[in-house]
């Protein structure tokens, strides 16, 4: 039985593009607190051509049908502006013209442009591939010491295609169990090892000895090798780090939509290993990673985890608003509704968090950006003059993307965008209240507590929305974006993305 890996994503617009997340569970063994946290959590997309496109154009038409398994995804809800695609042939040997380009537009569920135009043209048996990769970080307790001639050996799912496991493409198969991630020509030098302990472990005495690719009836495999030393399993943590900044796994794409339905994970398994000079495994334990649509969450240990959101409609009361759009699963569609200036728009997105993980979970939100025109770059917090929406200072001035800085924000004219938050199943778990009930915000008068979401570009780490401490059944807290401009905003399309990560605590 091959082992595969588990975690979770899903994937919105917002006036361009957000993501989150659905269910995962995982095996135990002997090691503990075992973890993958993906530095880029999103399903890699891939797609075949119908019809014949000519150089020289802008616009390409995806195929709607599954194709004897060629086809992880039949439209384009896994495709989002400024997304980087190129067009292997059908023996997926490479990008035609060994070139990439931009999405600039998703026209509908299977059109969109690219920019610049087609240099070389297209049949319908060539592909769509807009590549996701991502650097491994695996970490976990020894419950028993490794001896200076043992190993640890990591195993990471692989396709099962002769040639395909290695080639630089993400892959997709009928089935999970026939799936994986590509190597991406990873080596040795790609791989790193540390350790915190109270005891004794040297990190010295650990070396990457091999990484190997996987064949059709094998996975991947990466062996590290222990010398000198034994690395004493006293409170001693390991942490893998597979990839680098530019050699890193290729997520995959979803498995074929006759057995994939959108929403819904894909589970994979990751093995980890320690074992004595004679190969005898001493402790082992497999964690599970179930990528969706854009985020993967980390769930390790027979835990189960479940995220999910889900659109709000107009006219409902959130944070004691009455919401002006109707969201969905995959979008916050401003885009069309901003008629007045200096007004606040209100819009909501409900979010659900589950595990019976003993630790409870932490749910974190981050932008890439604040709004830019076109998706255009919002350098440092500028605003209007830059063909930027920036993010609300609130009415006080100093609001900032930390729970600590939240403050109140009732005066249309301090225009921006924002976000507010309110628990609404009992429970409180939400880190601040709009009404000021919880948190830093003076409830006092006050209607609309208001924080920005944390930048990337700032940059700025993602910020804890929501959390508990231990097991929970079906946490709901709204996300209550709020929007206001000036009669100088230039005309535009603004968008840009968020990306909410659900982590539980094994």
């Amino acid at each position: 039985m091959r082992k595969k890996l588990l975690f979770l994503a899903a994937g919105f617009i917002l006036g361009g593009a957000l993501f989150f997340i659905r269910p995962s569970e995982v095996k135990s063994g002997n090691l503990t607190s075992a973890s993958d946290t993906l530095s880029n959590s999103r399903f890699s997309y891939r797609a075949g051509i119908t019809g014949t496109i000519a150089s020289g154009t802008e616009t390409i038409d995806i195929d709607t049908t599954d194709d004897s398994n060629r086809n992880g995804d039949i439209n384009t809800n896994h495709l989002f502006s400024n997304d980087t695609v190129c067009f292997p042939n059908y023996g997926l040997t490479g990008c035609i013209g060994n070139r990439t380009y931009t999405v600039s537009q998703i026209t509908d569920t299977d059109t969109f442009i690219i920019n610049p135009v087609l240099t070389t043209g297209l049949t319908t048996t060539d592909f769509a591939v807009a590549t996701q990769s991502a650097r491994h970080t695996i970490q976990f307790t020894l419950a028993t010491d490794v001896p200076s001639t043992g190993d640890i050996l990591v195993t990471i799912p692989a396709i099962d295609i002769t040639g395909k496991t290695n080639d630089g493409l993400p892959d997709t198969n009928g089935t999970v169990a026939t799936n994986g991630f590509d190597l991406n020509s990873l080596a040795t030098t790609d791989v790193s090892v540390a350790t915190t302990t109270s005891g004794t472990c040297s990190n010295g005495d650990w070396s990457v000895a091999a990484v190997s690719a996987g064949t059709a009836s094998a996975d991947h495999t990466i062996r590290i090798d222990r010398s000198t030393s034994t690395c004493q399993a006293n409170s001693t943590v390991i942490t893998v780090t597979v990839g680098t900044g530019s050699t890193r796994m290729i997520n995959p794409a979803p498995i074929n939509a006759d057995s994939h339905t959108q929403g819904q994970s894909d589970v994979y398994e990751l093995n980890i290993k320690t074992r004595d000079g004679s190969d005898n495994t001493i402790d082992q334990v497999d964690v599970k990673v179930a990528p969706v649509e854009s985020v993967f969450v980390s769930a390790t240990i027979d835990e189960t985890l479940s995220f999910k959101i889900t659109g709000v409609s107009s006219s409902t009361s959130t944070c004691g608003q009455s919401t002006d759009i109707t969201t969905t699963a995959t979008s916050v569609p401003w885009a069309s509704t901003i008629a007045s200036t200096n007004t606040f728009y209100e819009a909501a997105h409900d979010i659900e968090a589950s595990t019976n993980a003993v630790g409870g979970y932490v749910v974190t939100a981050v932008e890439n950006d604040q709004l830019g025109r076109n998706g255009g770059t919002c350098t440092g917090d500028v605003g209007e003059a830059a063909n930027c929406i920036r993010d609300t200072v609130c009415d006080g001035g100093t609001c900032t993307h930390l729970a600590a800085a939240v403050d109140d924000w009732e005066t249309a004219t301090n225009n921006g965008f924002g976000y507010s938050l309110q628990t609404t199943d009992g429970s409180t778990v939400a880190v601040w209240e709009y009404d000021g009930t919880a948190g830093t915000c003076d409830g006092a008068g006050t209607d609309f507590c208001a924080a920005q979401f944390a930048d990337a570009e700032g940059p700025q780490s993602p910020v804890t929305i929501m959390s508990k401490t231990t097991p929970q059944n079906s946490n709901n807290v709204y996300v209550c974006y709020r929007i206001s401009v000036s009669g100088t905003q230039p005309a535009g399309y603004y968008f840009n993305k968020l990306t909410y990560t659900a982590t539980a605590t094994f």
